[in-house]
């Protein structure tokens, strides 16, 4: 399985960004798929998970309410639209899926990850 982040970028406080995950080799409709972020010199911390074929979804506490995760099976591509952006969100943000049990904040979880797209959000 091959994973394809996309979609980062430079913009304000307040402004909005969506990420975009595609896979390739195996479908995200049996897959658990999760987004997660790094700041300079800090841990790999979870963003947001979704199960399946988008039953059940997960959030942090810090991004609930302005991001929301979602899939499109047909083109087998994972989305964060991130809104509201603080500077705080700025971080290389990180896909990954799983098809086996796991906890869904956990990295260790995934053994499919994508390469990390950068957003940077200015005040």
């Amino acid at each position: 399985v091959q994973l394809q982040a996309s979609g980062g970028g430079l913009v304000q406080a307040g402004g909005s960004l969506r990420l975009s995950c595609a896979a390739s080799g195996r479908t995200f409709s049996s897959a658990a798929t999760g987004w997660f972020r790094q700041a300079p010199g800090k841990e790999r911390e979870f963003v947001a998970a979704i199960y399946w074929s988008g039953s059940t979804t997960y959030y942090a506490d810090s991004v609930k309410g302005r991001f929301t995760i979602s899939t499109n099976n047909a083109e087998n591509t994972v989305y964060l639209q991130m809104n509201d952006l603080k500077p705080e969100d700025t971080a290389l943000y990180f896909c990954a899926a799983r098809y086996s049990g796991g906890y869904y904040y956990n990295p260790a979880s995934y053994a499919y990850w994508g390469q990390g797209t950068l957003v940077t959000v200015s005040s």
